[in-house]
């Protein structure tokens, strides 16, 4: 019944900023958590950072701290994913997914998940 409505990838250059969407629509439940993930070619998906029902925000991957940043917009039910400073090790197609109430580090653990954006960093 839950669906994710994920947009806002794109082609950026090196210290460019992008940011992506994920609205959450249908489900019984308000209080939910949105992990962001990213997969590269060739190599195992990661989550990157996951933002909770209190909008507490959680760092997974620590190369993006400081650049990376979430935001919620309760009243849509969107999560954005504001990437700042971006570099060529960031490029991969990015994923929202999302779970009850907490955030987790296991992707298991995510009932629902976007179709992915594509973003790529480069000049």
């Amino acid at each position: 019944q839950v669906q994710l409505v994920e947009s806002g990838g794109g082609l950026v250059q090196p210290g460019g900023s992008l940011r992506l969407s994920c609205a959450r629509s249908g489900g019984t439940l308000d209080a939910y958590a949105i992990g962001w993930f990213r997969q590269a070619p060739g190599k195992e998906r990661e989550v990157v950072l996951c933002i909770n029902s209190r909008d507490d925000i959680t760092y997974y991957t620590d190369s993006v701290k400081g650049r990376f940043t979430i935001s919620k917009d309760n009243a849509k039910n969107t999560v954005y994913l504001q990437m700042n400073s971006l570099k060529p090790e960031d490029t991969a197609v990015y994923y929202c997914a999302t779970r009850t109430v907490w955030c987790s580090d296991v992707p298991q653990f995510y009932s629902y998940w976007a179709q992915g954006t594509q973003v790529t960093v480069s000049s």
